[in-house]
């Protein structure tokens, strides 16, 4: 993403749908809808000036026509990029380049999903892949188990520290009045939950609830005259590995270690630069694994790092203040989520969560079996 120009847009509007369990015979262009206009009410903008519309989905085959026609606007642009759960962070990614290059001038990215009433198997059915559907894998679960299992046995990382990261999450949880989980967990809890697909109880996998949400972007130049203060994309990049887990080619290594170079780069930012991180968690091991390959501590460290609550509230760095994936919402495909508390940490608006002088936030999403990766960072106007 080279040619994009550091802070030339930003975030002006940032909202959730309805989250949990929505009400019966709520539609997935619904939740998008809902979301959509909380976050132009967020900024004072109308659903007129919106002119590009960006959409990812598993239960609506042409997301950007049909939020489209539902709130009966022809948008200029319009993207419909679906790499799974990080869909949304490419799509901030292409709305940079076309507000950025006169395309349009105020975008909407918006996402809705009905899974938990629905069904996970009815939101997101698996394709067959000759090559590892005969072995029967619980996919999603199987696939990330099998990262955590190697990692553990390369590493040295224990089941310890996979509890550790849903705990930091819940305690984070408990402070966040939208999350889902509203009881403590322990680590003897985690681990002695039910097992799922080893080393994962079901403490280590993400929720299954409905929700959705939006944001919108504008030039930086237009930012400046609306109602919340702008939040600016500093720094962007995207990267694919794989499509199927028996493909990828290192299981303790991510795509992230080639999005979060290109992202920083273009910020002119490091880690130690960062206040807070955004990361998508639909099970314990992906922070582990994020935290080592966007360069917060050395590969292999990860689930050292995260010990003795070292991401959890009052530790030594705040990861997924939200609750994250794991005890907040997980609505099939959460990277638009990851943005949006990213987003409200820069403003300020966290209440008991808040991470303090918080300047630059880190967001991360991921999607499909560890297979894209796609990195965003936003800074307050301090940072340009």
């Amino acid at each position: 993403m080279s040619g994009l120009q550091r802070g030339s847009i930003a975030v002006v509007g940032a909202a959730e749908s309805d989250l949990g369990q929505v009400a019966p015979n709520t539609s997935p262009v619904d939740l998008m809808a809902q979301g959509t206009m909380r976050a132009l009410d967020d900024c004072g903008l109308k659903l007129s000036d919106v002119d590009a519309l960006f959409v990812a989905a598993t239960q609506v085959r042409m997301g950007p026509m049909a939020l489209a026609e539902y709130l009966r606007i022809k948008p200029k642009y319009f993207d419909g990029t679906q790499i799974g759960g990080s869909s949304f962070m490419s799509h901030l990614a292409h709305a940079h380049a076309a507000i950025q290059f006169g395309l349009c001038e105020v975008a909407v990215i918006a996402y809705g999903s009905t899974q938990r009433s629905v069904s996970r198997a009815a939101a997101s059915p698996r394709e067959y892949n000759p090559y590892e559907s005969p072995y029967r894998p619980i996919l999603p679960i199987s696939a990330y188990a099998m990262a955590a299992a190697r990692h553990m046995h390369q590493y040295g990382t224990t089941r310890e520290h996979l509890a550790e990261v849903a705990v930091a999450a819940r305690k984070w949880a408990l402070l966040n009045p939208q999350a889902w989980e509203k009881e403590p967990l322990t680590i003897a809890q985690a681990l002695n939950a039910r097992m799922v697909s080893y080393p994962f109880t079901v403490r280590d996998c993400c929720l299954v609830v409905d929700g959705g949400g939006a944001i919108v972007l504008t030039s930086a130049a237009r930012a400046k005259s609306l109602r919340k203060k702008p939040v600016y994309v500093l720094g962007v990049g995207e990267a694919l590995s794989h499509a199927n887990i028996s493909s990828m080619p290192d299981f303790t290594v991510t795509a992230a270690a080639e999005s979060g170079p290109r992202a920083f780069k273009m910020a002119g930012l490091k880690p130690a630069d960062v206040n807070m991180l955004s990361l998508y968690d639909a099970f314990t091991i992906n922070p582990i694994l994020f935290l080592e390959d966007l360069g917060f501590c050395p590969k292999g460290e990860g689930g050292r790092f995260v010990a003795n609550g070292g991401i959890a509230p009052g530790g030594k760095l705040a990861v997924n203040t939200s609750g994250g994936g794991l005890s907040y919402c997980h609505p099939g495909m959460y990277g638009l989520l990851v943005m949006i508390e990213a987003i409200r940490q820069v403003r300020g608006e966290c209440g008991e969560r808040q991470v303090k002088g918080c300047e630059v936030a880190l967001a991360h999403g991921n999607g499909g079996v560890l297979s894209s990766q796609c990195t965003v960072l936003f800074g307050s106007r301090a940072t340009l």
